[in-house]
């Protein structure tokens, strides 16, 4: 798998695994269809001696954890070979790309306390070739409170040899009780010609839901209720849920970026050439805006998922971003 980037943690990584000094818990934070697995592969690769089922995706001491849905309160074994399909055809895939892959798109997603105790009771046997067990764990802010409390222990007082690697779009969102016991990585963004070579058809469609944001964001700061509405108007347009969605998921992350430029600039990792846009953003924002607008966009992402009119659902999340900032 090709890395881009990121040459810092792979370093690290090399470093830890060669060394043998490994934490019991990481997690590494990316963007939403960003490097975190790829580097997450290599440094198993490294970790298990250069094993070539790790790159296979079948080595039998590393277990995928994902989210999934289905009546029967199913687990990730279950979905585990179009995962690895998605994973090995492309490591830098969406989100949305994996609930299409394993055939829950539109359906509500979660780690239930189902898939902590399968993992447990694997966890629970000896490693099969006798050296690391390691537990990849995707998404883990889709970790209900009853998964998290029963993996709780085990990620804080692992048996010896034995790893959690977490994949994180929103490390605030994981719950603390799990987060507290991890290193934490940020991943940085991949560059533009990166993310071209990655996503072709998926990084164009992005464009056009991110420009749909920057333009609501330029309607608030106009104080221009009317522009605000008309863009709420084409987002209630958008035929397909997983768009509005991506939607909501994308200017979360901007959100992010520019309560980081707010706070610390020097943790605000934006893709290159994005500094110019995103910096006087976060001076003309006031600084509860991102907080409250992330909270926003997340009731919004639940609602789609329900049968609530899409145009009243924009249109409320547009005027409540609107009066965020101008009152």
């Amino acid at each position: 798998m090709q890395i881009y980037g990121n040459t810092e943690i792979v370093k690290a990584f090399h470093q830890m695994a060669q060394s043998g000094h490994v934490p019991h818990a990481i997690l590494l934070h990316e963007d939403d269809g960003g490097g975190a697995f790829p580097i997450a592969i290599d440094f198993l690769e490294q970790l298990y001696g250069g094993n070539p089922r790790v790159g296979k995706l079948i080595h039998p001491d590393i277990h995928f954890i994902f989210p999934v849905a289905g009546p029967d309160k199913p687990v990730s074994l279950q979905f585990i070979g179009p995962f690895r399909e998605l994973l090995l055809e492309n490591p830098y895939f969406f989100e949305n790309e994996l609930y299409t892959a394993i055939g829950i798109e539109g359906k509500q997603s979660n780690i239930s306390v189902n898939e902590a105790r399968s993992i447990l009771e694997r966890l629970s046997l000896s490693a099969v070739e006798g050296g690391w067990r390691t537990v990849v764990l995707y998404l883990p802010e889709k970790m209900n409170p009853q998964a998290a409390n029963a993996l709780l222990k085990m990620v804080e007082e692992p048996p010896q040899q034995t790893l959690f690697l977490l994949i994180t779009h929103a490390p605030e969102k994981v719950l603390v009780t799990i987060a507290s016991r991890c290193l934490h990585i940020r991943v940085q963004p991949l560059s533009p010609e990166a993310d071209a070579a990655v996503h072709s058809a998926e990084a164009a469609g992005n464009v056009v839901l991110s420009d749909l944001f920057h333009d609501v964001l330029d309607a608030v700061l106009a104080r221009d209720l009317l522009k605000a509405l008309e863009t709420a108007e084409a987002l209630a347009d958008l035929k397909v849920r997983e768009q509005q969605k991506q939607f909501c998921k994308l200017a979360g992350e901007d959100l992010r970026r520019i309560f980081m430029l707010q706070k610390d600039p020097s943790l605000a990792r934006m893709p290159e050439g994005t500094e110019g846009y995103y910096r006087p953003l976060a001076q003309a924002l006031k600084p509860t805006f991102p907080r409250k607008a992330l909270a926003a966009l997340d009731r919004a992402q639940l609602l789609i998922e329900r049968n609530v009119s899409q145009k009243i659902l924009f249109t409320n999340l547009v005027n409540q971003l609107y009066t965020f900032q101008n009152q």
